[in-house]
């Protein structure tokens, strides 16, 4: 291919690379890029901040917030639960109060119906001998007839009495439940589990150690911790090790080597981890983003 192949419109094929090119100046179309290390969050970075923590917290499902950023996210959803129960109840109380206008309006249309049929029960006296004249009920029936055709002579649906209404939307009642931001499961603040990691040195302060790769090692076998290695949180101390030490020394005995604890499946919580940048890692590494599709 020369050096301006890609850029050469006289072709009779519509090549991948003008395809590509046009999808993404005209701004229809899904697009999906493949994501690099430098775009995945460290596996003891807050799901939230996506900042190394300085105080780690747990949930039962494995991922990791800083403690300050979950309380206030929590705090806030409840905020605005508050918010939506409160609009929800205003708007039942207007619907309730429009039930009770409904309900009378059509006991008084009833009760207007009820007194013109018994007003057209009376009748003048007819006169046979003078023509023209007609009893009560038939001048109901015609005042009856006239209205229903004045009624159908409004094609028009531009009249503002044949207009529709835009009406208000209705509200559904909001959850009290707080879910998780990132497994959308319920969450507690009780249930949060604090998680304390082993520096690789601890003679540096937090702030040397964020600058090193390599900054915590398993609490038993002391390997180094990172993306690559799959790593599980003890709750009774907090811990964090390796897999492969729950697999082949936990597990065993379940007891926690930390705190002495006996432990159970459910006290071993596996840390959701970012991905390493291989497709081989098990995380999806390829981002989308749905855009309007024209189609033929």
């Amino acid at each position: 291919m020369t050096r301006h192949g890609k850029n050469c419109t006289a072709g009779a094929v519509y090549t991948y690379h003008e395809k590509k090119k046009d999808t993404a100046a005209s701004g229809y179309g899904t697009q999906s890029i493949r994501l690099g290390k430098d775009a995945i969050k460290d596996f003891d970075c807050c799901c939230l901040s996506l900042q190394p923590c300085h105080d780690p917290v747990l949930t039962p499902d494995g991922f990791l917030y800083e403690k300050q950023a979950i309380l206030e996210y929590i705090l806030h959803q409840k905020t605005q639960i508050a918010k939506k129960m409160k609009a929800y109840q205003k708007q039942k109380e207007a619907q309730r109060s429009s039930n009770q206008l409904e309900s009378s309006s059509e006991e008084r249309q009833k009760v207007e119906r009820f007194k013109t049929r018994e007003n057209s029960i009376v009748s003048k006296p007819i006169n046979p001998f003078r023509p023209g004249q007609h009893t009560g009920s038939d001048e109901g029936r015609s005042d009856g007839a006239a209205a229903s055709s004045s009624s159908q002579s409004l094609p028009s649906f531009w009249i503002p009495s044949l207009t529709p209404e835009a009406k208000a939307t209705m509200l559904k009642k909001p959850s009290k439940t707080v879910l998780c931001p990132m497994s959308g499961r319920p969450i507690k603040m009780s249930e949060l589990v604090p998680v304390h990691f082993t520096p690789l040195d601890s003679s540096l302060d937090r702030v040397s150690l964020l600058t090193h790769q390599d900054r915590y090692v398993c609490a038993v076998t002391k390997d180094v911790l990172g993306n690559s290695v799959p790593c599980a949180v003890l709750r009774p101390s907090g811990a964090v090790v390796t897999q492969e030490c729950v697999e082949k020394l936990i597990k065993k005995d379940m007891v926690d080597p930390v705190s002495g604890d006996k432990l159970s499946p459910r006290d071993i919580i596996p840390l959701q981890r970012g991905g390493t940048g291989f497709a081989g890692s098990g995380v999806d590494l390829r981002a989308k983003e749905a855009r309007p599709v024209m189609q033929v």
